[in-house]
């Protein structure tokens, strides 16, 4: 048996769960998540707990149990408490900074780098060298991140760039500069 499949979800107060064949809609206080799950899984709502069953112990089944747990159980935590990401940027110049919903980015190229976050997404620049990421979804929290990340990604040896804020980056030793004979 799968230990994270078998775990039940306690449901909040102030959180409804509606489950229609096999989508799963959450609403809460920050907002209401739908998700389409595997028709096999069987996903039961009683007494304010979600409890997650396979029908066999075929691979599939079994590999689908703690997934479907774990993606039910991230929505309902994302209308609770929601979810939030941070980045740094590292490097002399590099900013950011917001423009109604948008973010732009100045990280050393030719011009600003504009980016839209989907709409449940916030971003927030608390200082020009920070940026926080907030949503209900975890997964499109997640993406929003990596995107930003990716416009600049760290480099090894100054480690310039935008970088998760607890992530370390490994540091390589520039030049030898050893005498040539």
């Amino acid at each position: 048996m799968s230990r994270i499949g078998k775990l039940p979800i306690n449901i909040p107060q102030g959180v409804e769960v509606k489950i229609e064949g096999n989508l799963v809609t959450v609403k809460g206080p920050k907002g209401q998540l739908e998700r389409k799950l595997h028709k096999d899984m069987i996903i039961n709502v009683s007494d304010n707990v979600i409890t997650i069953d396979r029908p066999s112990d075929e691979k599939l089944h079994r590999s689908l149990h703690g997934l479907t747990r774990t993606l039910v159980n991230n929505m309902v935590e994302g209308v609770t408490k929601g979810f939030e990401r941070g980045l740094e940027l590292v490097g002399v110049g590099y900013r950011a900074a917001k423009e109604g919903r948008n973010l732009v980015l100045t990280v050393g190229y030719s011009h600003p780098v504009k980016m839209e976050p989907k709409p449940g997404i916030e971003v927030e620049v608390p200082v020009p060298t920070k940026i926080i990421v907030k949503g209900a979804d975890k997964e499109a929290v997640g993406a929003l991140a990596a995107n930003i990340r990716k416009v600049r990604e760290p480099e090894p040896y100054k480690g310039k760039g935008i970088k998760y804020d607890n992530e370390v980056i490994r540091r390589k030793v520039g030049k030898a500069g050893g005498k040539k004979k």
